[in-house]
């Protein structure tokens, strides 16, 4: 089993410097204005995945934002790009290409911007679905387990640095993801190394119910790149949770937070200022490897943490997958 020519140069980074994690995809494309032309037809309209295949300048140009901005990783346009998720759209046998033509697109972009001092990686970004095992149903063990067999082998056969796991609701699919990227290495004869981000909803618990113990708990025995929580809510509401995480975690720990709440029409108005004075907090208490932003976030949130990541210590006391 051989392993991506980049996974040393990765993890002697992450234990060396705090790294910053790109921004919001799904907010930069909104941000755009995209028409039904652009998506390829009405019918694909919102499947921001396609865009890969009909707007890929789009793609490309939202990665270079925030390479722009100094993020060390960039993440994949391949949130939703799972089967099941890509039959809404009746695109479930396009999952692989687009996953595969997503990675090498980030990975052209990410190479043009690395330097010895400071390179890029790029994230294969894996979201949960629209299925939970534990919550929703409609879907087995076995099937998710199929579905991101074909997402992970598409992302690593693209070129991607690592593989994502995240916005985490459920720590079954979670093990589903990790069955399914465990196929993949298989199939392919290679490995990359894998991180897992859960979501804590307002009410403390993952959707499913598990608290941020018991979703360590569930992950601990894995050689994780690093564990964290990403989405939800703002980074005040993440703070007793990601003290929690710290104090559990031998793995890095990421914060990638929401610009604050969504208001009632859905926007999200933490400034990039106060979202950088509250993760920079966790920064000086020693909780976290590795912040960025999540929903509502746009480069300028990424430049700030840059700033604020900038000659930081790493968390101590850790071990990176």
């Amino acid at each position: 089993m051989t392993t991506n020519s980049r996974t040393d140069e990765l993890k002697s980074a992450l234990s060396n410097r705090l790294l910053v994690i790109d921004g919001a995809m799904g907010t930069a494309i909104q941000n755009r204005d995209l028409g039904p032309d652009d998506f390829g037809g009405a019918e694909y309209e919102g499947c921001n995945e396609y865009l890969i295949v009909t707007r890929p300048d789009v793609i490309e140009d939202i990665h270079r934002s925030y390479l722009e901005a100094g993020a060390d990783i960039i993440e994949t346009d391949t949130f939703g790009s799972t089967p099941v998720v890509l039959a809404e759209y009746d695109l479930a046998h396009e999952a692989r290409r687009l996953n595969r033509d997503a990675a090498a697109l980030a990975r052209r972009v990410a190479e043009e911007y690395s330097t010895p001092d400071k390179p890029r990686f790029v994230a294969g970004s894996m979201g949960p679905t629209t299925k939970t095992i534990s919550v929703t149903g409609g879907i087995t063990f076995e099937e998710l387990a199929a579905d991101y067999h074909t997402q992970a082998a598409g992302l690593i056969e693209g070129g991607v640095n690592l593989l994502l796991l995240e916005t985490s609701q459920d720590t079954i699919n979670v093990k589903a993801g990790l069955e399914g990227i465990d196929r993949a290495f298989a199939e392919l004869g290679r490995e990359v190394p894998v991180a897992v981000q859960g979501t804590v909803e307002p009410m403390g618990t993952l959707l499913a119910g598990q608290d941020v113990e018991a979703f360590y708990t569930s992950l601990s025995h894995r050689d994780l790149l690093w564990i964290g929580l990403n989405c939800a809510t703002g980074p005040s509401f993440m703070t007793d949770h990601i003290r929690s995480l710290a104090a559990l975690s031998k793995f890095p720990v990421a914060c990638v937070p929401n610009a604050g709440m969504p208001d009632e029409d859905g926007n999200y108005n933490e400034t990039p200022e106060i979202m950088a004075e509250t993760v920079g907090r966790f920064v000086e208490s020693g909780w976290v490897n590795l912040i960025g932003g999540c929903c509502g976030t746009v480069p300028k949130h990424v430049e700030l943490l840059v700033e604020t990541a900038a000659g930081k210590p790493v968390r101590p006391g850790i071990e990176s997958g």
